[in-house]
């Protein structure tokens, strides 16, 4: 007997025969009266589909049945019309609004476009050739490539298909980290043309931005280099100017001693120009990152991972490397003023190990260096090296981009292997909505949850099954030549898609809104901790148990909102309307975090938080939002070596903004009109960047705040703006 219908979001509902009845009547108005069916014959249909032994039912399969049913009773005619009426409601769910998004898009007047995100600019040309293009692989993912039921379900707000504006293009995945070092060192190819290893470090330096932009034009996501792997370059720089300060010391014989030194002399010339080298190089890195523009319209996504093994025989040429790093960001970059301003890419990570910590070890003094960079230009951002060996096998890897972390995964001769794996995409949850949709009662939390899951497994598959058979010719950079591997042409890369080497990712958002809901109380308190806590153990369990199903790489991952934050609240407030604090604050709240309204310090944040670290494996990162520090690094550095010791992955939230008409530095606010207000002349600019009145110009106000994991340089959309102005500071 039926008990349920799986709706095509779905969710379930209670199975009603009257809905089918009223269904058939409304086909039946649309024939002749001799040729509709009776009450009699109706019932009989209605008895067919009632005789199976399934409890649950999805919607079309009583759609299918009712066809098969009008057409055994013989009345031909009305399934005709039924079939049409199912395909004309079928139609207006399918409807193509593409040709209006683009032409808005042209026009400038695209909201949600023109505030998807903060690093892309859709004046620009290239960008709107990228968002046009994007506008139609969503339209064709939708009527054509995509189950009706996902499609649904992402368009009410259930789950999130991230990045559908990529999908139509088979083969192109999310993020990864760039094997740099078989790249560098082996050689690679680019537009047909062979670059051989560089023997210097600046031309290490121009290479490796080269293969930066080429990775970015070709997938979707965020990147990470290794900057370790830079190291050897520098000394071949070294050693080549050794080498030719010894020739010229030949040719034009000198004391080999500076009296006034006691210097070798040609060790310190050796070391000079080692210096201007790596001084140059570095500036190509920052300059190159800033200034290129990849196939999608923007700079690329990139992160520089700042580590220093102790076994590394490089070590001090990369601490060398990493100090010109923070050097280089901490002054900033030129903007079209002549003023340094804060640059958004590239994110830098640096990792805190027990020779960093600030406990005497021998490169507290990049860790000082870092903290300055940190208050005053929001970079870098820190990994505790002690708590991911603790997490990871003793294992220390960067995240690929912005927070999306990898899964232990060993070559054949049982080693770890980070470098050359990537994932292959992501569908968010929005628990939130499923909160509402319980209305408190917590069993029906964890039925809806459950199905809710399987949708988005459905998804994610859909994801992987769109990666299988791809060939290694649709992306040479990643395929042939190094990035991920080196196939051969014609080669498919089903192998990677397998057995963990690739991740593929069940994101999540709003635990805190999902907590308010169930226990009326922030996962801050003990009953909400615990509910908290449950939920995504429970998330945890179904990822490991599609992982060892399927053998496909899953994993827990703490959503980076930074419109999605804004689209979810918008949804479930125009279909459920005004919750306090769920739906009435215009965002919801990023993956695991403290709600950004509530009165929490630096340290207890990040020690509640880092529960949820472990849990989400697939990647998360927690902050703590703080004033301009640059004044009180005690203050920083307390925090940072509170991360050492508790957290796995953190950052600060400072501000670095930049008023062009009067030379501001420091925080702009937004003013209780959200606008951006610039406190030492007052000059105001609306919240999307546009001028407040003919005086002022658009763009006068330069904002950089973190959006999700990477920095924003432009405006945001309105629950990201929200949610920028409810933060409270954490120390």
């Amino acid at each position: 007997m039926i008990h349920q219908i799986i709706k095509r979001d779905g969710s379930t509902v209670d199975y009603s025969r009257e809905k089918i009845r009223v269904a058939i009547h409304k086909a039946n108005k649309d024939v002749k009266e001799n040729l509709r069916a009776t009450e009699a014959e109706i019932d009989y249909i209605l008895e067919q589909i009632e005789t199976t032994s399934r409890t649950r039912l999805a919607v079309e399969e009583i759609q299918d049945q009712v066809e098969e049913g009008l057409m055994r009773i013989e009345r031909f005619y009305l399934a005709k019309e039924y079939i049409l009426y199912r395909e004309k409601h079928s139609l207006i769910r399918q409807t193509n609004t593409t040709d209006e998004s683009i032409m808005k898009l042209i026009s400038h007047r695209n909201k949600e476009l023109n505030e998807e995100n903060a690093n892309k600019n859709p004046v620009i040309l290239s960008t709107q050739r990228d968002y046009i293009a994007g506008e139609t692989s969503k339209d064709i993912s939708d009527r054509i490539l995509l189950p009706e039921r996902v499609v649904k379900a992402h368009k009410e707000g259930v789950l999130h298909f991230h990045d559908k504006d990529y999908f139509i293009q088979k083969g192109m995945f999310n993020c990864c980290l760039v094997n740099i070092q078989d790249m560098l060192d082996n050689g690679t190819v680019m537009n047909g043309k062979m670059i051989e290893s560089p023997k210097s470090f600046q031309v290490a330096c121009t290479v490796m931005t080269q293969i930066i932009a080429a990775v970015a034009s070709n997938q979707y996501g965020g990147q990470s280099i290794n900057i370790k792997h830079l190291g050897k370059y520098l000394r071949k720089t070294y050693d080549k100017a050794l080498k030719q300060a010894e020739q010229s010391l030949l040719e034009t014989p000198i004391a080999d001693i500076d009296e006034a030194t006691g210097q070798i002399i040609v060790e310190r010339v050796a070391k000079e120009r080692m210096l201007d080298d790596l001084k140059a190089g570095v500036q190509t890195i920052q300059y190159q990152i800033n200034t290129l523009m990849t196939t999608n319209g923007q700079s690329p996504f990139v992160t520089l991972f700042l580590n220093i093994e102790k076994d590394d025989e490089y070590a001090p040429e990369i601490a060398m490397i990493i100090e010109e790093i923070l050097n280089q960001r901490l002054q900033g970059i030129k903007n079209e003023s002549g003023v340094y301003v804060t640059p958004a890419f590239p994110k830098l990570i640096y990792v805190l190990n027990d020779d960093n910590c600030l406990e005497g070890g021998q490169y507290d003094y990049l860790t000082k260096l870092a903290a300055k960079c940190s208050a005053k230009r929001m970079y870098p951002d820190y990994i505790s090296a002690k708590i991911m060996k603790q997490n990871h096998d003793g294992e220390v890897f960067s995240p690929m981009g912005c927070r999306s972390f990898l899964s232990e995964w060993k070559d054949s001769d049982g080693h770890y292997k980070w470098e050359g794996r990537f994932n292959q995409g992501v569908v968010s949850l929005n628990l939130p909505q499923i909160g509402i949709v319980a209305k408190g009662n917590m069993e029906a939390f964890w039925t809806l949850l459950d199905e809710r899951l399987e949708l988005c497994k459905e998804a994610l598959l859909c994801r992987h099954e769109s990666l299988l058979g791809t060939l290694s010719d649709v992306s040479p950079i990643h395929w042939q030549y190094g990035a991920i591997a080196r196939l051969k042409p014609g080669e498919v890369i089903d192998p990677y898609l397998m057995d963990g080497y690739s991740t593929i990712s069940l994101g999540y958002i709003g635990l805190y809104e999902l907590t308010m809901l169930m226990t009326k109380s922030s996962h801050t308190t003990d009953a909400g901790r615990d509910f908290a806590d449950a939920v995504l153990n429970h998330l945890r369990e179904k990822v490991d148990i599609w992982k060892t199903e399927t053998h496909i790489g899953f994993g827990l991952y703490g959503t980076p909102a930074e419109s999605l934050c804004y689209r979810f609240a918008k949804i479930d407030l125009e279909r459920f309307g005004e919750i306090e604090n769920v739906t009435d604050k215009g965002y919801y709240t990023n993956s695991y975090h403290v709600d950004v309204r509530e009165k929490i310090d630096a340290f207890t944040k990040l020690q509640f938080e880092s529960q949820f670290q472990k849990i989400s494996s697939g990647g998360a990162i927690s902050y703590v939002e703080v004033p301009f520090l640059f004044n009180n690094l005690n203050a920083i550095e307390s925090v940072m070596k509170f991360m050492y010791n508790n957290i796995q992955y953190a950052e600060f939230n400072t501000k670095s903004d930049y008023c062009t008409k009067c030379g501001f530095t420091g925080e702009i606010k937004l003013n209780d009109h959200l606008e951006w207000e610039c406190p030492n002349c007052h000059t105001t600019m609306n919240s999307d960047g546009t001028a407040i009145s003919d005086k002022d110009t658009k763009g006068v106000l330069k904002i950089v705040r973190r959006t999700c994991g990477y920095l924003g340089e432009n405006y945001f959309n309105k629950g990201k703006t929200e949610e920028i102005k409810q933060r409270v500071t954490h120390l």
